[in-house]
């Protein structure tokens, strides 16, 4: 926002005239010292070219008008602007040089008269490069020969997209190096003074990391680009083969200053704290700023460069606003700011006076920026440090607060500590007498649990049992239904055994044979020993299902196993269905699918237990569902799976909701009807299972049935 033309449009538009003109006939310009330069603020004839076309053979028969102006101020236009001057050289020097101190001017000529009497002309500007320039200088700079006592006609012809002033001196090469080393030397020292700045703030930001200081260092660093751009130094040591960013430079340099100096003002002023609303005022100008830029770089360098003037002057006025906004806020750092900001705003004003005459041209209002720059950016540092202080302060009145606040909290706990010692001794009399009376009634509780618990167990048992009875009674039956007939039958052997050992020798022995076989046929001998035979057939069947279903109760309750020790789980589901296989009703097909699985560390009475309540509540499930005809099936499934066993029971039940399914494993929660169960059944399955370090998983949905998955890690041993 550093730019020395932020009130040219405003002042084109509030002015009546930029410049006077007076009669045509312009006097000549004498040059009497040499050695001392002369300022060309009289004597000069404008012609304004609005078409930008016309040649300068054409030039001589154009009406020229006198200016009164001390320096001529064109402002901004796309028009040609031709001076025309006559100097007389009275001095003792043939050899004169004039100077244009105006460094951003894109293009000047000057035609002068040969000693044949012809026009030679000499071009400078951005649009060549640097190393073409007659004289190694920022400012545009011409050699004039004119012999002593003699007089020459000039012509310069001047176009810009940047504002044309055209401040001259004219003198000795001498005169004109003197006045070139005195710039140089001020403008050192600026430049010394930026650096400076520039290199201490960064060691500040290194020692304090506060990344305004970081901010700000850009922002110094554009302030002093800005300078050196309007000083012409940025085209002769920055990019003076590059006439492209010469013509650009006017567009870019302003945005950069611009840009970063919005971005330092919202981080310094802290806006998003203090001021939210105005902070998204600042992001606008930022985005008017990009547009600018872009319409600047599509190559409507006029259009641009007004836009850019117009949103350095509205951000401008913007900023102040909002500092003061923040300084309002109670921000002691944003007065520096705002005292900085406006130095900085009244030597553009004072510049811009210059520019249109109402003040001299003199040293001081030509370094006027740089001048209100330098003390700008001191402020804005005073400012930095004064913001560490101020929070600093923040935090030091924080922690005295604190201290304040802690001390005041000590007295009033020592105060509730001799109140809450009276409580708490009443409390704790109080406390004893319920916890008497709680222990009473948790040990209640636990004769209630353990009867449950007991009664879970025996009702488990009662199942089981009766079970076990009817699977008994089959095979038994087989024993007891085939005894008497084989009695029957062996009496009769014994019958034809006996008559066999009554025969005498000393009878007729044929007679007694004929009686036994008589006997035998009587008896049907052949159909006797046949039917022994299938009667001992059906007694060892009947004991061989004996001895397995009492093998399945021994390898189901595993009583003689009080360790853990690695199972081969089917077994156990195995030995479970085989002792529950008189509850199934013969509607349901059990389909088993028991993969070989690795053996599993556990209790296997505890496990089988599990088992044996899951698939219970399977074929309760069933059977409560109303009996269709059609078949229903209860799947039994194991598998591994990630070293992991997994076993599956599923039915093909009535199912449960969402709400059921959240408390099934909840102690004492039971579906059934009052004194049908206890509700224990499924929580005793959850905790063995939490026990062995596995999980269950249910899947269930209402009329599709009920999957209960359980899942235990395989024995590594």
């Amino acid at each position: 926002m550093t730019l020395k033309k932020v009130f040219s449009l405003l002042f084109l538009l509030i002015t009546a005239t930029s410049f006077a003109f007076a009669a045509t006939n312009a006097p000549e310009i004498i040059v009497n010292n040499s050695q001392k330069l002369l300022k060309l603020d009289k004597g000069l004839a404008i012609f304004v070219d609005k078409s930008a076309k016309l040649p300068f053979s054409s030039i001589g028969s154009q009406k020229f008008e006198i200016t009164t102006d001390k320096v001529p101020n064109l402002g901004i236009t796309d028009a040609t602007i031709w001076v025309k001057f006559n100097i007389r050289n009275q001095s003792d020097d043939e050899k004169l040089f004039l100077m244009v101190e105006q460094p951003a001017i894109d293009k000047i000529n000057l035609y002068y008269l040969n000693k044949a009497g012809a026009w030679n002309t000499i071009s400078l500007g951005e649009y060549k490069k640097y190393s073409e320039r007659v004289i190694d200088n920022p400012n545009y700079i011409f050699p004039l020969d004119i012999p002593t006592g003699t007089s020459a006609q000039f012509y310069i012809s001047v176009s810009s997209k940047d504002q044309i002033q055209l401040p001259m001196l004219l003198g000795s090469e001498g005169a004109i190096l003197d006045q070139t080393l005195i710039q140089n030397l001020l403008f050192g020292m600026y430049a010394g003074i930026i650096i400076i700045m520039i290199i201490y703030n960064l060691f500040v930001s290194l020692t304090v990391r506060d990344s305004s200081y970081i901010y700000y260092i850009i922002y110094i660093l554009f302030v002093g680009l800005t300078q050196f751009f309007f000083e012409g130094l940025a085209f002769k040591f920055l990019w003076p083969n590059s006439t492209w960013m010469a013509n650009y430079s006017s567009i870019l340099v302003p945005f950069f200053s611009g840009i970063s100096t919005l971005i330092f003002t919202k981080k310094f002023l802290q806006t998003k704290n203090y001021t939210p609303k105005l902070d998204y005022g600042l992001d606008v100008c930022i985005a008017l700023y990009s547009i600018d830029c872009i319409i600047g770089m599509s190559g409507n360098f006029a259009v641009a460069i007004d836009l850019l003037q117009l949103t350095a002057l509205s951000a401008s006025l913007y900023v102040l606003f909002v500092a003061n906004a923040v300084r309002k806020k109670g921000y002691r750092p944003a007065v520096f700011f705002l005292i900085g900001y406006s130095i900085f705003l009244g030597s553009i004003v004072i510049f811009v006076l210059r520019n249109f005459n109402v003040i001299p041209y003199n040293g001081f209002t030509s370094y006027i920026l740089e001048i209100a720059s330098v003390i700008q950016i001191t402020l804005l540092s005073f400012a930095l440090a004064d913001k560490i202080n101020f929070f600093r302060t923040e935090n030091e009145q924080a922690q005295r607060q604190a201290l304040a606040v802690s001390k005041e909290n000590e007295r009033l706990i020592r105060e509730q500590n001799a109140e809450l010692e009276i409580q708490v001794n009443r409390r704790t009399e109080e406390l004893q007498n319920s916890n008497s009376t709680l222990n009473l009634t948790l040990r209640d509780l636990k004769e209630a649990q353990s009867q449950l618990v007991d009664a879970e167990k025996m009702a488990g048992l009662g199942q089981l049992t009766a079970g076990i009875a009817h699977e008994i009674n089959n095979p038994i039956n087989f024993v007891t239904s085939n005894i008497k007939p084989l009695e029957l039958d062996i009496n009769d052997l014994y019958d034809v055994i006996q008559q066999y050992e009554d025969i005498d020798p000393d009878k007729d022995i044929l007679e007694q044979i004929a009686s036994v076989n008589k006997f035998k046929k009587q008896i049907d001998l052949d159909f006797i020993k046949t039917e022994i035979n299938s009667l001992l057939s059906g007694i060892g069947e009947g004991a061989k299902r004996t001895a397995e279903i009492i093998r399945s109760l021994k390898n189901f309750s595993r009583l003689d196993e009080s360790d853990t020790k690695p199972v081969d789980l089917n077994e156990g589901l195995e030995s479970t269905m085989v002792l529950l296989r008189s509850t199934v009703p013969h509607y349901v097909k059990i389909i088993k699918d028991l993969k070989p699985l690795s053996l599993v560390e556990c209790l296997p009475g505890k496990i089988n237990q599990v088992f044996m309540n899951l698939m219970t509540n399977a074929i309760q499930a069933i059977k409560v569902k109303p009996n269709s005809g059609e078949e229903e099936f209860l799947y039994i499934s194991t598998w591994e799976e990630d070293n992991q066993v997994k076993i599956s029971i599923k039915d093909t039940g009535p199912g449960m909701t969402e709400e059921i399914k959240q408390k099934i494993f909840e102690p004492f929660f039971t579906t059934k009807e009052v004194g049908e169960g206890t509700g224990l059944g499924l929580s005793i399955v959850f905790s063995i299972i939490e026990k062995h370090k596995g999980h269950i998983d249910v899947v269930t949905k209402v009329n599709y049935g009920t999957e209960f998955i359980i899942t235990l890690p395989v024995n590594n041993r």
